[in-house]
């Protein structure tokens, strides 16, 4: 009788450690499913868009006007296909009306289908200040363009700062500087600079002035190869400091 008794309370004992068990179970794959379910929403929340936020330039999308605004003034603008879709885009050099010596903006807006533009790219620092501290324009004349998808941007001033000329192109989304070339006149002589960046090509060329069939001497150098962003390009800078590293002649 003892024995029967012991057995049936082994059963029963067994059977309630399996009910237990199952139910932990559950409750585990109950949460590791919740637990997938919260790591998709927060994936799908991370690989959303961040919203378009511009203080100064609030309207992303439309007519040319509304862009703009009325607080700056157009003082340079050119027009070209510059991402390859056949339609005409626009860069804008702009000055604040309430103050020409402020730093001048660059806008580079893609035209739609529609014919509305589309803000793409903002610039701060792109161009030098226009006058120099005695109010002198430092750069006369000053000139962009568009052909075959490429921004080419000249500021002409044989001294003191001599010939400025810069490109920009789009590769895929990025509106990258791809050549800077310089020319500086001095006493005796002349310097020119030809800059690719993405190639890491420099060429540097030194005329002689003071001889009558100025001869030049050239050098080519190799130097790190570079991807500068136009929102945060100052291709003045840029060139200095590669020149400064890499000056031979």
């Amino acid at each position: 009788m003892r024995i029967i008794i012991r057995y049936i309370l082994l059963l029963s004992i067994i059977f309630i450690n399996s009910c237990t068990k199952n139910n932990d179970t559950g409750k585990t794959s109950k949460i590791r499913k919740e637990n997938k379910v919260d790591s998709t929403i927060i994936k799908k929340t991370s690989g959303e868009q961040p919203e378009y936020k511009n203080k100064t330039f609030p309207v992303k999308e439309g007519l040319l006007s509304d862009i703009v605004g009325g607080s700056y003034a157009i003082q340079h603008e050119a027009d070209g296909d510059l991402n390859n879709d056949g339609l005409s885009d626009k860069v804008l050099v702009l000055r604040k009306k309430s103050d020409t010596f402020f730093q001048r903006t660059v806008l580079v807006l893609l035209k739609n289908k529609n014919n509305h533009f589309r803000l793409d790219k903002i610039s701060d620092i792109l161009l030098p200040d226009e006058y120099n501290e005695a109010g002198f324009k430092k750069y006369d004349p000053e000139s962009i363009s568009i052909a075959k998808g490429v921004l080419s941007v000249n500021l002409y001033n044989p001294a003191p700062y001599g010939n400025l000329f810069f490109n920009f192109k789009y590769i895929d989304k990025d509106f990258v500087l791809t050549y800077i070339e310089t020319y500086n006149a001095g006493a005796g002589s002349s310097q020119s600079l030809y800059y690719e960046p993405l190639k890491g090509k420099l060429l540097q060329e030194v005329t002689d002035t003071m001889e009558e069939d100025m001869p030049a001497e050239t050098k080519k150098i190799q130097v790190k190869k570079q991807k500068f962003l136009f929102e945060n390009s100052v291709p003045d800078d840029i060139i200095s400091k590669v020149y400064s590293e890499n000056d031979v002649l």
